[in-house]
């Protein structure tokens, strides 16, 4: 077993984390919770540290069974992250106290703001009562480390967050955005937000780097190839889907084997990308509601909208 995978800094944090980060949502779609459990701690016993998740991954059985697998001594091994919906202070407070109950731990390394993909999310968060009072006081109390927000919808809903957290004196530890070989040509985080980001220090986690194998439709790259654009960018860690061991090995792979793409291999990896990615057909997370999930959802976002 190698367990050693190449490590970049999360930013300002000081924290150093794997290349490549095992993906949360996969981890709640197994029949079988066991394999689910096997994948986690093989991710952990090869080297990846940097575990996401989500409060509302499979209506929390994401997080439950991570919790599980991080029995045992392998919570130790992880820079554990999750992410909660609530727009509210009171929503997020149930959220993240939930979520710490489900990961059984007492501190999670990286908390962030779900979702941040409609107009008012933004403001509901940076309001009075709002969720920024409830990331404030956990962090205080020490419920977590660090914090930040993610984002699939548009680039510019991100840099609205952004520029409110500047107006009111916050600095996010980490923003969470898609980054892959399509967005480089259609309404891009890459050249939208990125620079920024770059230029603060802040830790840059890159999510659907295969957008959920959608972008494995084109025939225009493979996963090795997609994976390899990622890492390729400026980011801390590249967060990878993984719902079998199968796969869980191609982006152990990927990352052993990895060396940045050179200027002449990232000119045509785009134009042979290029027509397919123009209307954004393989980036349904910016096109679709099909990732929208508290769009659909809204009592995620503030429980006194249950019903």
């Amino acid at each position: 077993m190698n367990a050693e995978l190449p490590q970049r800094f999360l930013g300002s944090t000081g924290e150093r984390v794997s290349i490549i980060g095992l993906g949360g949502f996969h981890i709640g779609t197994q029949s079988d919770e066991k394999e689910s459990i096997a994948i986690v701690r093989t991710a952990l016993d090869n080297g990846i540290t940097f575990l996401d998740n989500c409060w509302d991954y499979n209506e929390g059985g994401s997080e439950i069974r991570m919790g599980k697998a991080l029995r045992d001594g392998y919570r130790e091994k992880a820079f554990l992250m999750t992410k909660v919906d609530g727009r509210d202070k009171k929503t997020a407070q149930h959220q993240i106290d939930e979520s710490l109950r489900r990961l059984q731990t007492d501190v999670i390394d990286l908390m962030q703001f779900h979702e941040v993909i409609q107009e008012s999310d933004p403001d509901r968060i940076f309001a009075a009562g709002g969720a920024m009072e409830a990331f404030r006081e956990a962090q205080e109390a020490g419920k977590f480390r660090y914090f930040g927000f993610t984002g699939h919808k548009s680039p510019y809903m991100m840099l609205k967050m952004l520029r409110l957290a500047a107006e009111n004196g916050v600095r996010f530890d980490t923003v969470q955005m898609p980054l892959n070989v399509m967005d480089a040509h259609f309404d891009s985080f890459q050249k939208k937000v990125l620079p920024g980001l770059v230029e603060q220090n802040v830790g840059i986690v890159a999510m659907k780097p295969i957008g959920n194998k959608i972008i494995l439709n084109s025939k225009t790259v493979s996963a090795p190839e997609c994976l390899r654009y990622a890492m390729s960018l400026p980011v801390s860690v590249v967060v990878a889907g993984c719902d079998s061991m199968e796969i869980l090995q191609q982006a152990l792979d990927a990352a052993r084997n990895f060396t940045p793409l050179s200027d002449a291999e990232r000119t045509a990896l785009l134009e042979r990308t290029a027509d397919a990615a123009r209307a954004g057909e393989f980036e349904l997370y910016k096109t679709n509601d099909i990732f929208d999930a508290t769009f659909r959802n809204p009592q995620w976002l503030d429980e006194s909208l249950a019903g």
